[in-house]
């Protein structure tokens, strides 16, 4: 039956991940949601491309660790081949060299494995509408891994700022931070890696305000995600960690 005008389009999902009872809860979650579904799973990161070229899946939701092949280098080869497949990493590692070194190697989004049920979805989503994802918790580790880096190219060293700005992180050029002062104590607490509950117990405001915050935040700052917001904002010198 062709799609009827407006219908959402199914959103195909591949997990990959060597633990199979976890591979089932994650497929018994993805599949209860209307536009989302799983369609192939592997155990390790070599079967991953080959179900790949079979599937031709919308995004992978990737361990790193794994036989055979670990979830970096298969994101880095997955990339390679099939760039418009979205990569997801989905793990108990929430060190800052594992998010830093699977989002260069083009990964989407990092997750943690004990995230909740609805969280995960919306990351997918979130994914699927192009915007990068990140664990509130290991966002405020990946800010200062940035802070410390040294990159070197042709023309020598290249601060990590320069880095960013290479990449396309897009930055404000103005001599004062536009947000209010609820908003930059917002900011603080999301460059900790606060979630949104977290920030609004702090604040002692709901989460529901927490969340009007954050998005007039990424809207003054003309940013899709929390993570270019935290960047900008230690750039200009408007926020310290």
């Amino acid at each position: 039956m062709p799609m009827t005008a407006g219908a959402k389009k199914t959103v195909r999902l591949v997990l990959a991940d060597d633990h199979q009872l976890f591979r089932e809860g994650v497929k018994r979650i993805i599949n209860m949601e209307n536009d989302l579904e799983v369609v192939g799973e592997c155990g390790d990161g070599i079967q991953i491309i080959e179900l790949c070229n079979q599937l031709r899946p919308d995004i992978v939701l990737m361990d790193i660790n794994m036989p055979v092949e670990n979830g970096v280098a298969a994101t880095e080869k997955l990339k390679e081949i099939f760039p418009a497949i979205k990569v997801i990493i989905l793990s108990i590692h929430d060190d800052e060299s594992y998010v830093f070194e699977t989002l260069r190697k083009g990964a989407s989004g990092y997750l943690l494995k004990d995230m909740e049920a609805e969280s995960l979805i919306n990351a997918i989503r979130s994914v699927v509408s192009g915007y990068a994802y990140i664990h509130p918790k290991v966002t405020g580790k990946l800010i200062n891994q940035l802070r410390r880096m040294t990159y070197l190219d042709e023309r020598g060293v290249m601060s990590g700022e320069q880095a960013m700005k290479e990449a396309g992180v897009k930055y404000i050029h103005t001599p004062n931070s536009p947000l209010t002062k609820r908003e930059a104590e917002v900011l603080r607490l999301m460059a900790e890696g606060k979630s949104n509950k977290l920030i609004g117990e702090v604040l002692f405001i709901s989460e529901k305000t927490v969340k009007n915050h954050v998005s007039s935040i990424l809207q003054k700052m003309e940013v899709e995600d929390r993570t270019q917001a935290v960047i900008i904002s230690i750039k200009n010198g408007w926020v310290t960690l």
